[in-house]
């Protein structure tokens, strides 16, 4: 069974991201941007914009994300679970034994919706990756990309 869940971006196309590190949340492109060079393959990580620690792409998740995907994903489990215990139910042929299997309905979490905030930054050195930051970050910057430090003029 194929499982796939849906999260939202902002309005303009910014996925909130977290730092498995520093664990402050900023947000990425999701997609290619018009000034993406066609030669350009996707990284293997990417560099805190904050703090340059770098992850592998799919270390980014936030926590809402994280408990988002498994409320959504929950439903389905329990099907399978359900449909398993049930067959294994029906195969036992016991006098001594009776069992039966009852769930009840997991209700459909709330969807995570994305705030359009943060300000959007691009990198010097690779402006197709723009993220959005904090409005109230002062310090230096960081590339998603490769980690080069910048500063806002």
């Amino acid at each position: 069974m194929d499982l796939s869940v849906s999260l939202h971006t902002d309005d303009d196309g910014f996925l909130r991201r977290e730092c498995p590190t520093c664990e402050r949340q900023f947000k990425w492109f999701v997609g290619s941007t018009i000034n993406r060079p066609d030669d350009v393959a996707e990284p293997d990580e990417y560099f805190c914009p904050y703090c340059a620690e770098p992850a592998a792409t799919d270390q980014w998740w936030t926590h809402d994300q994280l408990d988002q995907v498994q409320a959504e994903i929950a439903p389905d489990l329990m099907q399978i679970v359900h449909d398993e215990l049930t067959k294994t139910a029906k195969s036992i042929r016991s006098d001594f034994i009776k069992m039966s299997v009852t769930t009840e309905p997991v209700p459909p979490p709330t969807p995570l919706l994305e705030p359009n905030d943060m300000v959007m930054v691009e990198a010097p050195c690779h402006p197709w990756e723009p993220v959005k930051i904090s409005e109230d970050w002062t310090a230096t910057i960081y590339c998603l990309v490769c980690g080069a430090e910048f500063t806002l003029d």
